[in-house]
């Protein structure tokens, strides 16, 4: 299973979706979730509505300086599609995933070949597009709502998963945990989450100890 950082490795709540936290996190080796949105004709990081201070999607990539680790773009607005490849060929960067855009953005982007993931959730019981995306990004809104069955059922139907750690929002980690422990797709380079708290979740599934 691959680690990647929410919004950057951060250590204080203002570093998120910011330079020192993503830089953090790919020193350290994680990939990073982020939020797109664009403002007058830029690609830039940021959760809410861009005030025109944020960091650009094109100076993120320059921060991974060819490190081509997972970076799920979490699409907050609608038509950067053919932004986002320009950049992603430009710096060639192939290791990402887009997620979370509207319906009519995710038909756009299946057609022009990008790797999408569908969402699955206890909200969301019926991933749109489930057999034209590349995997799912499974969430857990209100409950830790699935066994380990899930995961592996969904791995085993050819699609890359990314779990969102229970930490998110802002619930324990520990039954969920467990359960993504006795996955038998637990190894596989097809089984992603995004945490807070990267080196915890390293710790926990990693270490011996």
């Amino acid at each position: 299973m691959i680690i990647i950082s929410h919004r950057g490795y951060w250590k204080d709540w203002n570093e998120r979706n910011r330079w020192v936290a993503l830089e953090r996190s790919f020193d350290k080796g994680y990939g990073s979730e982020i939020d797109l949105r664009d403002i007058c004709g830029e690609i830039v990081i940021s959760h809410d509505m861009p005030q025109g201070n944020e960091i650009t999607f094109e100076e993120v990539l320059k921060i991974m300086n060819g490190r081509n680790l997972p970076l799920a773009l979490n699409i907050k607005a609608d038509g950067q599609a053919n932004k986002i490849m320009e950049l992603l060929q430009k710096y060639n960067h192939t290791n990402y995933f887009t997620f979370d855009m509207s319906v009519p953005e995710q038909v756009f982007q299946v057609k022009r070949g990008m790797n999408v993931y569908t969402g699955l959730s206890d909200l969301l019981k019926t991933p749109v597009l489930f057999d034209e995306s590349v995997g799912v990004w499974l969430d857990c809104f209100e409950s830790d709502w699935y066994g380990s069955e899930v995961i592996d059922d969904l791995v085993a139907q050819g699609k890359k998963v990314c779990i969102v750690s229970a930490d998110l929002h802002k619930r324990d980690t520990d039954y969920q945990w467990k359960i993504i422990k006795k996955c038998t797709s637990f190894n596989s380079n097809n089984l992603m989450l995004c945490t807070d708290y990267p080196e915890k979740a390293k710790r926990y599934f990693y270490d011996k100890n």
